[in-house]
């Protein structure tokens, strides 16, 4: 039976050594006064110490003074296994500096291993992940040096076909933020941005004999109706309740509490970029590249896009007028709609509808993607691509190697190079004005997140697409396909790359 506690008195639940499932999406839905209860604690008696956090969509609020940053780096977490560590300032920095045992597995693939749990059973298998950096027989999923834990990925044979299985240390405790618990404990997720994995930790953590923490916006009397209900009340174990901040109309525009038309989109997603961006990605070699990219959209097309460059993809998809006959999605559960992004990425303007993560995941695991625009940090001559970590820095994988392991057209967005890249674009002339000092072209990639051999085994169709050409991948790797008018093939393409490519028939757009 549950019991409606203080911040601090559910934290009490937690022991030395738990192993803890947060319910979050990097900077979103975090339970953050109950992180805050944590390192009260923690601060006051040296416990709770030694925990493993285990997170699919990353925990973080893009601050490194809040959340569950202080007690990480003061020492209470031992281990942490997580999906994308992009809104944890401090702690990204800490899991460099070997502080702690940090392994990043696709978001996706903790998501249905902590499903595999609630089910009773100790894993799962995908084959996402064969083939990178996360496959042991590549790198593994250990970040730093100390990180050497060989039991969370494996590679195993069924039927004669090979898969990776993903195994989760079992889950002790849930913290998970709600809308409203009702008078039987029934958790509402009302107005909340996503439910993600809720659910499946809850149901894991009690398989498990642990105990499930919620922090809810309001405790209500009138029960809630069956199908609004996510965590049914019989699953909770302590709800706090902390009155929520007021927030302004551009993040009630998130919880689809009213609806949104098509029109309204641009309208709300530009409200909440003036509220919500980390950094601005708007410039021209990102409009070139984005105008480019989405040329490839269909009608009818299931779609996913990535953060930075490729989001540019979207305003050429409106100018277009082929926005509103596709069908965008989001790792974080939502179908339809408008993504967010900055600080509310995983939040969905105007979605149709909003699933749990796992069911997400299974979509993007089993091609169920027509196109996907993704981003990355560099790019070898075979075609494979590194998306998650850079020189002396890494965000992790996140939900990448999910969403381009099946999805039929792959197409990434990055610039030829970077670090003083200036371009002119004057009506579709590309002029480059100056080449940035770092490649994205390089002979071989530091780390795998996107398997060029793997995605010729599943005849994906592959595009690179720069602001001043575009490769396809081919038998051998990277072939250049078109040079955008204005562009010299040569002093701008060819004699830039540090391996040859196949050149074939060149078609300016």
């Amino acid at each position: 039976m549950y019991k409606i506690m203080t911040a601090d008195d559910a934290i009490g639940l937690i022991k030395d050594g738990d192993v803890i499932g947060l319910n979050s999406f990097l900077g979103i839905e975090n339970p953050t006064e109950l992180h805050e209860a944590i390192y009260r604690r923690f601060q006051a008696t040296g416990s709770p110490k030694n925990l493993t956090m285990i997170s699919s969509g990353g925990f973080g609020l893009w601050d490194e003074n809040r959340n569950a940053e202080g007690y990480i780096r003061d020492g209470a977490v031992d281990k942490i296994i997580c999906g994308h560590f992009g809104a944890m300032y401090s702690t990204k920095r800490l899991v460099l500096e070997d502080r702690f045992e940090a392994y990043n597995l696709p978001l996706g693939c903790i998501s249905h291993a902590i499903r595999a749990q609630a089910g009773g059973l100790p894993g799962a298998l995908s084959k996402v992940g064969l083939d990178i950096f996360v496959d042991p027989k590549i790198d593994g999923p250990g970040i730093n040096s100390i990180s050497k834990d060989d039991s969370l990925v494996k590679s195993v044979e069924v039927d004669g076909e090979e898969f990776l299985y993903y195994k989760l240390p079992k889950i002790k405790v849930a913290l998970i933020k709600g809308t409203a618990a009702d008078s039987k404990g029934n958790i509402t997720f009302d107005d909340m941005y996503m439910s993600g994995d809720a659910l499946s930790l809850c149901q894991a953590t009690k398989a498990n004999g642990g105990k499930v923490i919620v922090q809810v916006d309001r405790i209500v009397s009138t029960p809630s109706r069956p199908r609004n209900t996510i965590i049914p009340g019989c699953f909770v174990d302590a709800i706090v309740m902390v009155k929520p901040e007021p927030r302004h109309a551009a993040y009630e525009s998130l919880t689809g509490s009213f609806e949104i038309p098509y029109s309204q989109w641009t309208d709300w997603s530009e409200m909440l970029e003036n509220r919500t961006s980390t950094k601005s990605v708007v410039n021209v070699a990102a409009n070139v590249i984005g105008k480019r990219a989405a040329m490839e959209l269909k009608q009818d097309d299931i779609v996913n896009i990535g953060v930075g460059i490729p989001e540019t993809v979207t305003k050429y998809a409106r100018e277009s007028g082929i926005l509103n006959k596709v069908t965008l999605t989001v790792e974080s559960g939502g179908i339809g709609g408008f993504p967010a992004s900055g600080t509310v990425f995983g939040a969905v303007i105007g979605a149709n509808c909003m699933i749990d993560m796992a069911n997400q995941f299974d979509l993007y695991n089993n091609g169920g993607l027509d196109i996907c625009f993704m981003g990355g940090i560099e790019i070898d001559k075979y075609g494979n691509v590194n998306a998650h970590r850079g020189p002396g820095a890494f965000a992790g994988v996140g939900g990448f190697a999910n969403i381009t392991a099946q999805t039929r057209t792959v197409v990434f967005c990055v610039t030829f190079n970077t670090k003083g890249l200036s371009v002119d674009d004057n009506d579709g002339k590309i002029t480059i004005m100056n080449n940035g000092s770092i490649p994205k072209f390089v002979d071989k990639v530091r780390s795998i997140s996107f398997s060029a051999k793997r995605a010729k085994e599943n005849k994906q169709r592959v595009l690179y697409v720069t602001e001043r050409c575009v490769f396809e991948l081919g038998e051998k790797g990277l072939r250049l396909i078109e040079v955008y008018p204005g562009v010299d093939i040569n002093r701008d393409v060819l004699d830039l790359l540090p391996f040859e490519v196949e050149v074939d028939y060149l078609l300016e757009f």
